[in-house]
């Protein structure tokens, strides 16, 4: 067994003022809530030898990888990508805002996956990376939880990685849709989408040796 920690979009373009969320008009306090523990998570997968992988949305400076349609999206929303902003050009890479916010700054040797859409495994090499460390389960944070933290977490449950998705470092602009990007994972049918817990649940079941994906303890953590 091998497990990973996939830290999902957790830029300043998404998390800092003058960025391409704030120029949306979107709550970056609410996007900022999973810096904490999202970096109790990274200390803890550092100290217990389980991989930490970044990835950051954005596009090439000539925009030559935005597809129209994403590019229409943006400009609706009052923040076309590519756009110039106090970060720079919103959502290119190379620029400030592409960057993670410094808290949470990758350390010497992390992967790092720049991705064009929304989901981590679309047009990237994350699932050579995935393959390469043997990884079978993956603990998924980050921003936002309605569209790129579920958009990565259909495509890895579709590859077969056992998942975890932890709430308290995942957030969305509103707190009633995080809300129910949770409840998606596990729905009806049980835990389709993997599991749900928080940073707290994680930590202990690492501190254990266990993998929170096959711990039965049913705490979901925040789910508002």
């Amino acid at each position: 067994m091998s497990q990973a920690l996939l830290v999902i979009d957790m830029q300043r373009d998404f998390c800092e003022a003058g960025g391409y969320a704030a120029a949306c008009g979107l709550d970056i306090a609410l996007l900022r809530q999973p810096i904490e523990p999202t970096g109790r998570l990274i200390a803890a997968a550092r100290q217990n030898g389980i991989a930490v992988i970044y990835t950051r949305e954005g596009h090439r400076p000539d925009l030559a990888d935005c597809h129209p349609a994403k590019l229409a999206r943006s400009a609706a929303c009052g923040a076309s990508i590519g756009a110039h902003a106090s970060l720079g050009r919103h959502l290119v890479r190379g620029e400030p805002g592409h960057d993670v916010v410094p808290e949470l700054a990758p350390a010497a040797g992390d992967p790092i996956v720049d991705k064009p859409g929304y989901g981590a495994f679309y047009q990237t090499d994350l699932e050579l990376l995935l393959q390469a460390r043997g990884t079978t389960h993956l603990y998924v944070t980050g921003v936002t939880t309605d569209i790129c933290v579920h958009s990565t977490l259909r495509e890895a449950i579709d590859r077969g990685y056992e998942c975890v998705t932890v709430a308290d470092a995942c957030a969305a602009a509103d707190v009633g849709i995080h809300s129910a990007a949770l409840g998606l994972i596990e729905g009806p049918e049980g835990p389709i989408l993997g599991r749900v817990r928080d940073t707290a649940t994680v930590l202990a079941d690492w501190g254990r040796g266990q993998p929170a994906a096959a711990s039965n303890n049913a705490n979901q953590g925040a789910l508002t």
